[in-house]
């Protein structure tokens, strides 16, 4: 089947369109200019022996092209002639018989919309005649060190032809920083592949919350949330879920999931899945047993008033420093309140002492990578959120075994996190079917 299907249709039977990819491809041919960049996808990589790892595509390669192949290479040049040109493997009916379906570079011009396209062999013979006579060469700089001594290679061998009067370039840029900001702000076409990756992750969290119970490990959770990733049509997680019972929820990156779960714990899940390189990103805190003790009860009211506050705080023309900051007040003064932190409000904030238990930011951008590109500030100044914005809001607190904290207290680990795109008018928080509130944590996990 993967010989004979029509290249325009993906493996879910769904007609590809790829006008978003070429759009984006010329938006960004005007902002190079006169110049010509080179963008690779990613290498495949070994496991062991022979095997290799799942192929994931370069995320910038990618979102300029959609072109799923590993072996390939997107030019483009801009000015007053500008190309789109795709370095790709050649068709080759062995390799697919084991391997499966390859466009061709035929195939690729028709269903991407290239102007040009050539087997990737062709690349280093045609590279030095794409990068004479322009004032500008861009390239991901230093991401790949063979790349990078193929680049100067070709670039050696326009200079070494200047005396015949061609021209080699005189600026040299990373090619990144206009493809980052380019990302920043969603379109369409991501927002809709976003939502459905939420959705998916969302449905997840939900039949992991409906499996737990006491006894079991924290790898049978796991389980149930890959087989919702890929039961939806989801590709991959989008990172290593993190599935922490108890005290192991007091560990930010913990990702062993091998431990068994007590009863009168909490568990604490961070996973969310991959849509056609899009990321989702959910976490959600709840009892083992179904039923919050008043310990953890009372830290969770205060973890998702933060929340509630931080996400209620993203709106067009906020600073990206607002979310975090209105959450750590709710967290502070909850801290306080139940007496784990000493007041005054003020010399707690000021003096730093509550990163103690909330050690970490607010949120991250989200979108083709789980902690997406784009920079935080402009200038040396907080950036401002502007619609197409999609980035996460994941209050926490985790409070380990202390003698000066009652022992109620100890061990509990809570995180609240959901995926926020930022609209004209305010936000619209793409996770909400994943359940957060406590009623309806327990009425779930009841039934």
């Amino acid at each position: 089947m993967a010989l004979t299907r029509s290249p325009k249709t993906s493996a879910r039977g769904v007609v590809q369109d790829f006008r978003a990819q070429a759009q984006r491809r010329r938006r960004l041919q005007k902002e190079i200019g006169e110049g010509v960049a080179f963008i690779p996808t990613a290498h495949e990589q070994l496991r062991n022996a022979d095997t290799h790892y799942p192929f994931r595509f370069n995320s910038h390669f990618w979102y300029l092209t959609g072109f799923p192949e590993p072996e390939s290479v997107l030019v483009l040049t801009g000015g007053k002639s500008p190309r789109s040109i795709l370095f790709c493997r050649q068709k080759n009916m062995e390799r697919e018989i084991w391997d499966g379906y390859r466009y061709g570079p035929k195939a690729a011009q028709q269903v991407f919309g290239f102007t040009e396209t050539y087997p990737i062999e062709a690349l280093d013979e045609l590279a030095p005649s794409l990068i004479a006579g322009q004032p500008k060469l861009l390239y991901p700089i230093g991401a790949d060190s063979s790349f990078d001594t193929r680049m100067m290679n070709w670039l050696n061998i326009v200079r070494g032809k200047v005396r015949s009067g061609i021209s080699a370039p005189s600026e040299f840029s990373d090619i990144r920083g206009l493809i980052d900001e380019m990302r920043l702000i969603k379109d369409r076409s991501e927002i809709r592949t976003m939502r459905r990756s939420a959705h998916i992750a969302a449905q997840a969290h939900i039949r992991a919350m409906m499996a737990t119970k006491p006894g079991m490990f924290e790898y049978e959770i796991e389980a149930e949330l890959l087989h919702e990733f890929r039961r939806h049509g989801a590709q991959s997680p989008a990172y290593p879920s993190i599935v922490a019972g108890g005290a192991n929820g007091c560990i930010l990156h913990y990702i062993e999931n091998s431990a068994p779960l007590a009863d009168q714990s909490l568990l604490l899940i961070d996973a969310g899945c991959e849509v056609d390189g899009y990321a989702s990103d959910i976490t959600r805190t709840f009892p083992v047993n179904g039923t919050f003790t008043p310990a953890q009860r009372d830290c969770y009211e205060i973890v998702l008033a933060a929340q509630l506050a931080a996400i209620k705080a993203v709106k067009p023309g906020a600073l990206f420093t607002s979310y975090h900051d209105a959450a750590v007040k709710v967290l502070v003064q909850g801290l306080i309140d139940l007496k784990i932190l000493k007041g005054p409000f003020a010399r707690v904030i000021e003096s730093g002492e509550y990163k103690r238990f909330y050690m970490h930011r607010t949120g991250h951008w989200l979108g083709l990578d789980v902690h997406d590109v784009g920079s935080y500030s402009l200038n040396g100044k907080a950036r401002r959120l502007a619609p197409g914005n999609v980035l996460t809001v994941e209050p926490g607190l985790y409070i380990r075994p202390d003698r000066a904290i009652p022992r109620a207290f100890w061990n509990i680990g809570i995180r609240i996190e959901d995926d926020v795109l930022v609209t004209e008018t305010g936000r619209d928080v793409l996770t909400s079917d994943a359940p957060k509130e406590i009623d309806d944590i327990e009425s779930l996990m009841s039934e």
